[in-house]
């Protein structure tokens, strides 16, 4: 009962006050219809999980483009639309007295053929051309797997992306920002060697697969302040065919993590590891 109390006590993020320790996860739930832009289902969900007394909500993963998702109808926060929508979803959470986070993020699962990477107009991104294992487009004819995508020739690029989208966050009425960086997606990319195989400034070492990840979250903090930047880590791998052997994991995830520290943001979510989500034939299960 004691460790219910303390479940259940107020506490302070940084410069928020929260009602409980109950953390709401991320969950994607493919409700954006037609058009990626949040609506008054999504606004609806939110109004009724912060009824429900999380004290801290983080929203499903959000696209900060349109290309790079795996998922149909998941919303996104690249357009002036989609910033509305989400003030709606933010300003129902908050008549209910509840703080939300928005989760960002983006990644080499795609699929060419997706509707939303064909209107982007640009191929599947990655750190490395190296195609991830498994996969099922269920959406998509034949159900096809992942592809190998195209490198992404200057990282820089991609960071005024994350800034736009950290800007947009702001103005959608959110309380800060959790940067998703687990599960195989863009960020967990460039720490993992697996999917990394960079032979520049943003490969090889450990530092320099750390380098990317580090300065999205030098533009998260940038717009945010440091007390409203979270991050989400699966350092054991498993989604999406990453994961390295134990020393290198342990290497790479404390020398990020040490890195981190120095930002002073408020938060680190760290995944466990589950087989049940660890991709067909990887070969660095541990």
């Amino acid at each position: 009962m004691s460790n219910l109390k303390a479940l259940l006590s107020p506490l302070k993020l940084g410069p928020i006050s929260l009602k409980n320790r109950v953390f709401m996860a991320p969950m994607t739930r493919n409700r954006s219809v037609p058009t990626n832009v949040p609506n008054s289902i999504n606004a609806e969900y939110y109004r009724q999980r912060a009824q429900g007394g999380a004290g801290l909500i983080i929203t499903e993963g959000i696209l900060i483009t349109q290309q790079g998702s795996e998922w149909q109808n998941a919303p996104g926060i690249w357009s002036k639309d989609q910033v509305k929508g989400w003030k709606n979803v933010t300003d129902a959470v908050h008549e209910e007295g509840g703080v939300i986070f928005a989760q960002v993020h983006i990644g080499r699962t795609g699929h060419p053929d997706a509707p939303e990477q064909i209107a982007s107009g640009q191929p599947v991104y990655a750190p490395s051309p190296i195609a991830a294992q498994g996969g099922k487009f269920r959406f998509l004819p034949g159900q096809p797997g992942y592809v190998t995508p195209t490198a992404i020739d200057d990282p820089r690029t991609m960071l005024a992306q994350w800034k736009k989208a950290a800007i947009n966050a702001k103005e959608s009425g959110f309380d800060g920002v959790e940067i998703h960086g687990a599960n195989g997606y863009l960020i967990h990319q460039f720490l993992d060697s697996t999917s990394n195989q960079r032979g520049d400034e943003w490969g090889g070492s450990v530092e320099n697969r750390a380098r990317f990840p580090l300065e999205v979250v030098k533009t998260a903090v940038d717009v945010w302040g440091p007390d409203r930047v979270g991050i989400k880590l699966s350092p054991a791998g498993g989604n999406n065919d990453v994961g390295m052997p134990i020393q290198e994991t342990l290497d790479t995830f404390g020398y990020f993590i040490s890195e981190l520290d120095k930002f002073g943001i408020a938060y680190v979510a760290l995944m466990r590891y589950v087989d049940a989500f660890d991709s067909t034939g990887r070969g660095t299960k541990h």
